[in-house]
């Protein structure tokens, strides 16, 4: 008796629902490939490389990597922020993260005086826009030092998830992705200023993306879903 007690419980007891479960909203044998949030971001690491080296090729391969994303307007987020000071700071708001047209520009300035890549870097911008990949929506926001924005982000279960956040590389920016639960989903927390997370949600949730600004002047950044 007691077996077939069990048994019919379990039968009508149904999937754990989503405010009951606790732990991580994540699915760990779920996976993914990257879409046009991770190409963006790994523009843009490219790019940060490109320019510590002072090499124009690298920095025209991020560019030409860079175009092939189309971006739309960010969706309407919940965002807060938090912590330090609310002071606005003067002057013109601070430079955000570059993009393609940006890129390509570099480029043609490390190149210099040498004719034939800049012919080179100029035919790659021309043909730029061809085959372009969608899906990625794309907002850029600003912290004054010590402040802290945190996004409520909504991701379906059973979908691929992906977001980023990216700075200009001379900030420093730690960024934390939590579940409605609180669980870590993503971390960083270095000197860096960017960070790509992707995951498949076990059930539709919220997600928290917290950016603190710990560097001592202003920074902007964009915050990429899809």
């Amino acid at each position: 008796m007691a077996l077939s007690a069990l048994f019919v419980g379990a039968l009508f007891a149904g999937p754990l629902a989503a405010e009951d479960a606790k732990g991580p909203n994540i699915d760990p044998t779920g996976g993914g490939k990257g879409g046009a949030v991770a190409t963006l971001a790994m523009a843009h690491e490219l790019f940060l490389l490109g320019e510590a080296h002072g090499d124009a090729l690298i920095v025209l391969a991020a560019a030409r990597l860079a175009a092939t994303v189309g971006t739309a307007p960010g969706k309407e987020l919940k965002r807060s922020t938090s912590g330090g000071e609310a002071a606005q700071e003067a002057g013109a708001p601070p430079q955000g993260p570059a993009d393609a047209d940006a890129m390509f520009e570099r480029a043609l300035s490390l190149a210099g005086e040498d004719a034939f890549l800049a012919d080179v870097i100029l035919d790659a911008r021309g043909a730029t826009g061809r085959g372009r990949i969608g899906g990625a929506f794309s907002q850029r926001a600003s912290l004054t030092p010590g402040r802290t924005d945190s996004w409520e982000i909504p991701f379906a279960g059973g979908a691929y998830a992906e977001l980023s956040v990216i700075g200009t590389g001379a900030s420093d920016l730690d960024i934390l992705v939590t579940d409605e639960n609180g669980n870590v989903i993503c971390f960083e927390g270095g000197q860096e200023d960017a960070l790509y997370c992707d995951f498949i949600p076990s059930w539709d949730g919220f997600f928290v993306v917290a950016v603190e600004n710990k560097g001592a002047s202003a920074a902007a950044y964009d915050l990429v879903t899809n």
